[in-house]
């Protein structure tokens, strides 16, 4: 395996949540993938949740070397935990077409949040040795 970059972000929780109270289906709508909302749906307090993938999603770009301009799309890319827990990233339309450019196969994630913050960190990588 070889990394090719890696981002990282820190977003807080209380931001994100007057922008879901002030428009909550805009916000998600255009931030989250139908499966990433309905996944949210699931835990009661779905704030630190919500962060945790826009702070995910942040880091990826940051990785990419683009920041979020151009044709990119929040949506390009969808954060979904696999049956263990563990976060994963599937990058679509033009993030999938800078991903291939750069010879980025895999984005690694990791997420961490509190009640006040969430962190995450984009690892991209090529299965090449």
């Amino acid at each position: 395996m070889k990394i090719i970059s890696q981002g990282i972000d820190l977003a807080e929780c209380e931001r994100i949540g007057q922008l879901l109270e002030r428009h909550p289906d805009r916000f998600t709508d255009r931030i989250l993938t139908p499966a990433e909302r309905e996944n949210a749906k699931k835990y009661k307090d779905p704030v630190p949740h919500i962060t945790g993938r826009f702070a995910a999603k942040e880091a990826i770009l940051k990785a990419l070397g683009t920041g979020w301009r151009g044709q990119i799309a929040w949506t390009d890319m969808e954060i979904l935990n696999d049956a263990s827990g563990c976060p994963s990233a599937k990058l679509s339309g033009e993030c999938a077409c800078v991903a291939e450019r750069l010879g980025i196969e895999r984005m690694l994630i990791s997420i961490t949040h509190t009640k006040q913050f969430a962190a995450a960190s984009a690892i991209a990588v090529s299965d090449e040795a």
